[in-house]
């Protein structure tokens, strides 16, 4: 951590560093020593523990919603998964890990932030021919999301345990290359022979009359 940044720069970093690698409980006396200041001083610039997880929740959303535009084909555990790859962000991004398994307004605001982008990729791959539409866009997106998210979250280290943000990037890397073949097969390959059971659903649920259901013709 450059010596040269304001204390208050320092203690946010420190504190996304901590609170990723020992979770949000872990001591402020911790976070002061990681940032070189007192824990005086934590108090000074932030007030409180929960001051400073709300300045860590905001850094943590400005990097996810900068870099997500970047890489907006990616989905949201392969935003994670590149994100932690530069050595700078593996902290935000155990952060962000934590901040999902706690739940709570910032997992809500970074599972919709996905969950939006998502929609805008599908949109864009419907537009070149290479995604079936959907009679629900926002609700398909939201459910990958959250499948995707609450897959990555169940193989994590339970909330008291230590996450190595070092090891970070390799463990999700190895994550990403392991279920990404079913994953393929799961998108391309129909995991049902047929549309019956979807039929049946439809028919028993109001549908908007103004959507328009995938036909047979654009899924093949």
């Amino acid at each position: 951590m450059a010596e040269s940044a304001p204390a208050e720069e320092r203690i946010l970093q420190a504190a996304l560093h901590r609170f990723a690698a020992d979770g949000l409980g872990a001591p402020l006396r911790r976070v002061a020593e990681d940032a070189g200041v007192s824990a005086g001083l934590i108090i000074h610039h932030y007030g409180s523990r929960a001051t400073l997880l709300e300045a860590c929740d905001a850094r943590a959303l400005e990097v996810t919603r900068r870099e997500k535009s970047r890489l907006v084909q990616s989905g949201s555990g392969e935003l994670l998964t590149q994100l932690a790859q530069t050595e700078q962000y593996a902290p935000v991004v155990g952060y962000v890990l934590r901040r999902l398994q706690a739940g709570g307004p910032l997992a809500i605001q970074l599972v919709d932030d996905f969950a939006a982008a998502t929609v805008a990729y599908f949109a864009e791959g419907e537009r070149s021919g290479t995604i079936t539409p959907s009679r629900d866009p926002q609700g398909r997106a939201q459910v990958l999301t959250e499948m995707a998210l609450g897959a990555l979250l169940l193989q994590l280290p339970a909330q008291r345990d230590r996450m190595d943000l070092e090891e970070l990037p390799g463990w999700l890397r190895g994550y990403t290359e392991r279920i990404l073949g079913p994953l393929l097969e799961i998108y391309t390959v129909p995991l049902l022979r047929d549309r019956s059971m979807l039929d049946a659903y439809l028919a028993t649920t109001a549908t908007d009359a103004t959507t328009t259901p995938p036909t047979d013709v654009e899924r093949s």
